[in-house]
């Protein structure tokens, strides 16, 4: 028998229907004398409908009102799926965020979890009930209502395992589990039986959109097995684990991730001196505004060009901040660009295999594709180049490194 915690996103209960497919998943492990914890989302499409409400309320509602307001997405979803389970004989009790104590800062909308008391689960698990909880939400020190922000369902699971020591935390959506790359841009993409969360987290800071990043940090940081299911079909997905496999010095490359949301701004001209790299990056820093990708080019003339990127998102108001930076400084002239994406090989293999990165740059050559950034770790090479050259790209590394064989 294992404490095993599932999670389930808006698609996987996004109708009745699928609630009804969700409580049989369940019901079969808990027959299988399985204790589960079962954490749901708000069914697809209804916090978008409920954020429509607010605005039309009010166009500038309070943080504190709209977790208050979202957070009932949540709490549809854990009655039905209880009710669901009730009808097919299995007892279950449904449990907002703050009726099992999951204790957050007071960061609206992008609240972080705290400390979670477990005892109340623990309670019904040892009754033999199926606990059913809402995801994505908490409460502060004062009692209110706070949300986890992006992928707060992912994050509410795996802290819900770390604080229960849950033999498997199983994340269910609607792919069955990590692949290679994106199918739908390479075919050939091969679904991976096992990854690490180093890997799996490099993935997600590259553009991988399986999972959040924040989830996968806590998972790593409380070692909590991941796995990624289908909702809809059956299979033993991708594990997410600390540990590297036994073969991973055959393994040089697990995956390959992209982001399309990238931007590239540059400022030229600027004379060069002690500092200059926090005189442009700091305004921008400042502004809440993160940076990924940087270079710096010295010239001969005592002057640097400077080039980052942002989220494609945030390009307008970096450069605006830059503009400004240009003219204190003296800079000859600021660029930005909005057509270009980022690809990142991500492996632990890496480690122990040199020539991975002239692999990469010799695959992209042949293409006669184009490299404007390039950024390495210790288990990722992540490149720069135009958005019309993406699919290409990532067919083209995906063959050069045998990524559609098995190890």
């Amino acid at each position: 028998m294992a404490l095993i915690v599932q999670k389930y996103g808006g698609t996987s209960v996004g109708s009745v229907e699928r609630i009804h497919a969700v409580a049989e998943k369940v019901k079969s492990w808990h027959d299988r004398g399985h204790q589960v914890v079962v954490v749901v989302s708000a069914m697809s499409g209804e916090t978008n409908r409920l954020i429509g409400l607010a605005k039309e309320v009010n166009p500038d509602p309070s943080p504190r009102e709209m977790d208050v307001l979202l957070s009932t997405g949540e709490q549809v979803t854990i009655a039905l799926l209880a009710m669901a389970l009730h009808r097919l004989g299995v007892d279950a009790r449904s449990y907002t965020g703050g009726q099992v104590h999951i204790r957050t800062d007071s960061a609206h909308s992008k609240a972080r979890i705290m400390d979670i008391d477990g005892t109340r689960v623990r309670a019904d698990l040892d009754a033999g009930r199926v606990v059913v909880v809402a995801g994505f939400q908490g409460v502060d020190e004062s009692g209110a209502i706070t949300t986890l922000g992006r992928g707060g369902s992912d994050t509410t699971a795996v802290a819900m395992a770390a604080a229960l020591k849950a033999d498997e935390c199983q994340i269910y959506t609607d792919v069955d589990g990590v692949y290679t790359t994106d199918p739908r841009v390479e075919p050939k993409a091969r679904r991976l039986d096992r990854i690490t969360f180093e890997e799996m987290l490099e993935m997600a800071s590259s553009g991988s959109k399986v999972l959040q990043i924040r989830s996968v940090e806590f998972a790593g940081k409380y070692n909590v097995p991941l796995r990624v299911l289908s909702s809809f079909e059956e299979g033993e997905g991708t594990l997410i684990t600390l540990e590297e496999e036994e073969n991973v010095e055959q393994a040089k490359i697990s995956g390959i991730a992209f982001s399309r949301d990238e931007a590239k701004l540059t400022i030229r001209g600027v004379p060069d001196h002690p500092g200059v790299a926090y005189q442009i990056l700091g305004p921008i820093g400042e502004a809440n505004i993160e940076v990924d990708m940087i270079v710096q080019n010295i010239g001969k003339d005592g002057t640097t060009d400077f080039t980052f990127t942002v989220h494609r998102n945030e390009l307008n108001r970096a450069l605006e901040i830059l503009r400004k930076t240009a003219d204190e400084l003296g800079a000859r002239e600021v660029e930005a660009d909005d057509k270009i994406v980022k690809i990142a090989l991500v492996g632990v293999g890496m480690r122990s295999h040199a020539g991975i990165a002239s692999t990469m740059f010799k695959a992209l050559a042949d293409e006669r594709i184009n490299i404007q950034m390039i950024s390495t770790s210790e288990i990722k090479v992540s490149v720069i180049v135009e958005e019309k050259y993406l699919e290409l790209a990532v067919r083209t590394l995906h063959e050069a490194f045998h990524l559609d064989q098995a190890a």
